[in-house]
């Protein structure tokens, strides 16, 4: 058969514009690339990006708290003008969606800026109505936020919402206690709104180190944060110009906004792929093998829309190694382990890699290396905010199996515990590495002694046999 194109992308954001910069740029392919919205995706439009500069904004007021600590009299943060900022912040999305756009041009992609559709192994719709053929199809299309379900869903908003909004909300709801939820009550707390967070569970970030997870939670509480446990919404509904909320214990409250952060799902609805032979997860996520190939030979799919890691970091891994592998002959996988990752919070930050520590001693023996202490630079100004950071190592082998950190810059200094964790580092290479001092960090090279051993329990018939 003869194709349009040798790969067809579904999805701009951060995998599909890596496979389709790859595929042709460096491989030769013919490749296009069909995106519905903005070109940069999730990632750059309405997610990391946009979201980190953000939390550079939110971090004002209390960096003139902690600068009359150090002598600074009538240091305030002064009235933050969010107009002035959503207009900075709209110019560098589009400067950023350019860039995307002018790299992918570069590299000889024909680029569609609307939507398609899959209407068999080998075509895909578009909206205007034409039909392009391709060797292979590329699924990139990421997802989209979840809603829960609740009478008067409708009246909350999406974290999309929060970077579109006219005017910030004198009294605002984020419900969930993910790393979206916990980021954005951070961000709309210290940009001025009385921010109220509610979650389900007994501590935020579930599936975090449980240190992690209670160093977190009662961060969100003492910068402010209005933050109610073990608590969902069960149902809005409007009262003139506010909504009011009726939650689980039966209370009720009333707000200016509401921010839905309950998780992502799949954006796989009205994509077409019931004409295919694509098999579905449970969750509506492609199903894929560890080449990203879905269960029709000539689909794959990356990213967040097979719900593995999702990561941007992963989605362009992913993409990459799928280019190489279909386009430049060097058949790549991706390891989906021992993967960093950061939560934005403030004044201090959570960032982890490899197995919690509950996960490690599900696993067998593990000596746990841990220090809690207050930084130099907050203490100095009075403030009694703790960093904390953990090692996880077999006792047997002295392999490093974790790395937790709590604290200011958590996530610059957890990419570079990065490296030597993925390259199968040991406690005793960690040792040998000199300090550098005054730093937090440091700490990471200095822990001597376990702070505790988990042990599993020998079973009497072992133990005597």
């Amino acid at each position: 058969m003869t194709f349009d194109f040798d790969l067809f992308v579904i999805g701009g954001g951060s995998g599909g514009v890596r496979a389709a910069r790859i595929a042709a740029g460096e491989h030769g392919a013919r490749v296009a690339l069909a995106e519905e919205s903005r070109m940069g995706g999730t990632c750059v439009i309405r997610g990391c990006v946009p979201k980190k500069l953000m939390i550079f904004a939110s971090q004002a007021g209390l960096m003139a708290e902690e600068m009359r600590g150090y002598g600074w009299e009538g240091a305030q943060a002064g009235r933050f003008d969010w107009p002035v900022f959503r207009h900075k912040l709209d110019a560098e999305l589009t400067r950023l969606e350019l860039i995307y756009t002018a790299n992918l041009e570069k590299a000889g992609v024909r680029i569609f800026h609307q939507r398609a559709t899959i209407v068999d192994d080998h075509t895909v719709a578009l909206a205007d109505g034409t039909q392009k053929t391709a060797k292979h199809i590329l699924i990139a299309v990421g997802g989209r936020p979840a809603l829960p379900g609740i009478p008067g869903e409708e009246l909350g908003l999406i974290s999309d919402d929060l970077f579109l909004l006219d005017s910030l909300p004198r009294r605002v709801l984020v419900v969930g206690g993910g790393y979206i939820a916990c980021e954005f009550a951070t961000i709309l707390a210290g940009l001025g709104c009385e921010t109220v967070q509610v979650y389900r569970g007994d501590a935020v970030l579930r599936g975090f180190d449980r240190q992690v997870r209670d160093l977190a939670t009662l961060q969100l509480s003492g910068v402010g944060i209005d933050l109610r446990l073990n608590v969902n919404p069960t149902g809005l509904e409007r009262e003139g110009d506010r909504t009011r909320v009726t939650f689980t214990d039966n209370s009720h409250d009333d707000f200016d906004a509401v921010f839905w952060a309950t998780g992502r799902d799949a954006y796989t609805g009205g994509l077409g792929l019931d004409k295919t032979g694509v098999h579905l997860r449970p969750n509506g996520a492609i199903q894929v093998d560890e080449w990203s190939q879905t269960s029709v030979p000539s689909i794959f799919a990356v990213g967040d829309v097979t719900d593995r890691v999702n990561l941007t970091p992963v989605a362009i891994r992913e993409g990459h190694a799928f280019a190489d592998t279909v386009f430049g002959g060097r058949a790549r996988k991706v390891a989906h382990s021992n993967i960093a990752s950061a939560v934005y919070l403030r004044p201090h930050e959570a960032a982890s890699i490899g197995l919690t520590e509950e996960q490690a001693c599900a696993r067998g023996d593990v000596d746990v290396y841990a220090t809690t202490f207050r930084p130099m630079r907050s203490m100095f100004a009075g403030s009694n905010a703790k960093i904390m950071m953990k090692l996880l190592v077999d006792p047997e082998t002295d392999l490093v199996l974790g790395c937790h950190i709590f604290g200011p810059d958590a996530g610059e200094m957890i990419q570079l515990a990065a490296i030597p964790i993925t390259m199968g580092a040991t406690k005793a290479d960690f040792d040998a590495t000199m300090a550098v001092h005054p730093t937090a960090a440091e700490e990471l090279v200095t822990m001597r002694q376990p702070a505790r051993q988990h042990r599993l329990a020998v079973p009497a018939r072992a133990a005597t046999a």
